[in-house]
């Protein structure tokens, strides 16, 4: 489906973070999409490093970009040598910067730094450059414990991660204080869901990971009270229109991408036991993190549908349905006999 009226053919579209869950959803958007467009990803495709926290320092997958045609560089965000030589061998028309460090749990506040702020800012200046509208991935993490609905304006980051993408914004608003010929769009996320996900491991989703729980035959486990732990969750698909419709926004700026809809944990279980016919109930579990837990999330999407055009699709019941096969598939192939 296409989201947009801007015909890609012979653009060419820089994708960082490709080979990870957003990021690479957009190549293959484009790939199906527009044939003749040139594509290009950039990831630092995982190694054995990990961060103290001992999670993997790059979740970015080659079996995310399976079947994709297009070209794959294996870089580093933070390195001057590969952002150079990005700027003098290509000519691109939009950049879609999804690479950072997006564990929230990460303790390198310098990495952090370095990774979601610095080199976001080098992007930008290629971008400048080659006149390329930029679309980059900010996070509902910037709000913090701020009450709901989530509004731009009323940020509280509560851990490195949120204050990363604060200050990414900051500098688009720098930005755009200039006479520019681009167009700058912050899209904050909020809990987003679906297909190309797994490789992120303990930090994918719990839709994924309550669904492979009862495939296995498991009861799914919550935190106690979970039918009042609400969260504003966005199934895939409506997080791509969003990037697609940035593209040429009536305003630059920083946006939120949710649905507007608080949903809770205990909708997922449920929900999910409904599409893969099961009853298992729920087994219930202290919740450790009572005191640094958002209990309540939920996007203002006002200005979104305003200034970009954006209109979710999908309700928690439609995008759960529809990634039930891939849930299903990864089970089979990743999970069953790991």
């Amino acid at each position: 489906m296409k989201y947009t009226d801007i015909d890609f053919k012979h653009k060419t579209v820089l994708i960082t973070g490709g080979a990870g869950f957003i990021g690479s959803n957009l190549a293959f958007y484009f790939q199906n999409n527009y044939p003749k467009c040139k594509i290009i990803v950039l990831d630092k495709f995982r190694n054995e490093e990990t961060f103290s926290n001992g999670n993997l320092m790059s979740f970015g997958h080659y079996k995310n970009l399976l079947g994709f045609n297009g070209v794959v560089i294996s870089g580093d965000i933070n390195d001057k040598v590969v952002l150079k030589s990005l700027e003098e061998d290509y000519q691109f028309d939009y950049i879609f910067h999804q690479a950072a460090i997006s564990d929230t749990t990460v303790k390198e506040q310098d990495l952090m730094i370095q990774t979601n702020v610095n080199a976001y800012e080098d992007l930008l200046k290629i971008a400048i450059k080659h006149k390329a509208n930029m679309i980059y991935a900010s996070s509902a993490a910037t709000y913090g414990d701020a009450p709901s609905p989530q509004t731009v304006g009323c940020e509280n980051p509560g851990n490195v991660y949120g204050f990363s993408k604060l200050m990414m914004d900051n500098i688009t608003r720098k930005y755009l204080k200039q006479d520019l010929d681009i167009s700058i769009v912050g899209l904050r996320y909020f809990n987003v869901y679906g297909a190309r996900e797994f490789y992120k491991n303990k930090t994918a989703s719990t839709v994924v990971q309550f669904g492979h729980q009862i495939l296995a035959g498991n009861t799914p486990k919550l935190f106690e009270g979970s039918d009042k732990i609400l969260r504003d969750f966005i199934y895939i698909e409506d997080v791509i229109q969003a990037n697609i419709k940035a593209c040429s926004p009536k305003k630059s700026g920083i946006y939120n991408v949710g649905t507007g809809k608080a949903r809770s944990f205990q909708d997922i279980a449920d929900i999910l036991q409904k599409e893969l016919g099961t009853d298992y109930g729920t087994e219930y579990i202290p919740n450790p993190f009572i005191g640094q837990y958002q209990f309540h999330t939920e996007a203002n999407i006002e200005e979104t549908k305003q200034y970009i055009g954006y209109i979710p699709n999908y309700e928690m019941e439609d995008g759960i349905k529809a990634y039930i096969p891939e849930i299903k598939r990864l089970y089979e192939l990743e999970v069953k006999n790991a």
